[in-house]
């Protein structure tokens, strides 16, 4: 079974290609769905588990993507020397620096580029791809699905950390180990699927 989630308001809306049948789930054919209608009754709280359902896994993605129109961003999960994560606050939340991707560029370079444009951070170097997160957001009224491709990346940078204020980033800081998990608790669902 193939399954994909998309968060919207940290809740997640699958997309499956086998139908569920339980108890207060909703499953809808991916076909015929008004996914406007969808999102607005995940984004309200008034749905709880909501499943897309496509029965061919090849397509099952290509299909929801034609829903909606897609944006597509990059971004890094960047550890320093001292096994440290970098980590950006934004909207009082807890997050890592990501960005749309430019014309003619690719996700790697993105990635590195958003990730030092929003954080000061230089001497990155991509150890390898991470999965890729789902979430929908409202930009002027209308509805876009946001697809970040993520990078592992390395850093010996030991510089100052400087937040892109035009972009809403209020703090730069690296987190140890205990400090990534209180920051998780102040993060989104998308993030929390990374670590």
């Amino acid at each position: 079974m193939q399954m994909y989630k998309v968060f919207v308001n940290d809740k997640p809306i699958f997309l499956t290609t086998e139908m569920v049948y339980e108890e207060n789930v909703r499953c809808f054919p991916l076909k015929g769905v008004d996914l406007e209608m969808v999102i607005k009754n995940v984004a309200k709280d008034k749905w709880d588990k909501v499943y897309l359902y496509h029965p061919n896994p090849d397509t099952l993605l290509k299909k929801f993507k034609k829903k909606i129109p897609v944006v597509v961003a990059a971004g890094g999960l960047v550890k320093n020397n001292k096994n440290q994560t970098l980590f950006i606050k934004r909207n009082g939340k807890w997050d890592l620096p990501k960005g749309r991707v430019e014309n003619g560029e690719t996700l790697e370079e993105a990635a590195i580029r958003e990730t030092e444009e929003e954080t000061g951070v230089r001497e990155l170097k991509i150890i390898r791809p991470l999965q890729i997160t789902y979430h929908i957001f409202n930009r002027n009224e209308k509805m876009k699905l946001k697809e970040t491709h993520w990078f592992a990346m390395k850093s010996s940078y030991e510089g100052k950390l400087i937040p892109e204020k035009n972009e809403g980033i209020k703090k730069v800081t690296w987190k140890n180990e205990i400090k990534v998990q209180k920051a998780l608790l102040k993060s989104y669902a998308n993030i929390k699927e990374l670590f």
